[in-house]
């Protein structure tokens, strides 16, 4: 699913951890947790669940005040 789909429905927390961790290779289990109550990718693993465009989504579209 495109995150522009689930992109709303995620919590606050990991918005703001995702926006000051751009590219991270691994994401703390809560953000996971997030993005798979949002809607989102998951994996059982703190490993990278977001594509390129998904972070290119982040950085550029993405708005501070949700």
């Amino acid at each position: 699913m495109e995150i522009f789909m689930w992109w709303l429905d995620l919590d606050l927390a990991s918005k703001e951890w995702l926006r000051e961790n751009l590219r991270a290779a691994e994401m703390p289990l809560p953000v996971l947790k997030g993005i798979a109550e949002a809607g989102g990718p998951h994996s059982d693993k703190a490993a990278v669940v977001l594509t390129a465009a998904d972070w290119d989504f982040i950085e550029t579209q993405s708005e501070f005040v949700d």
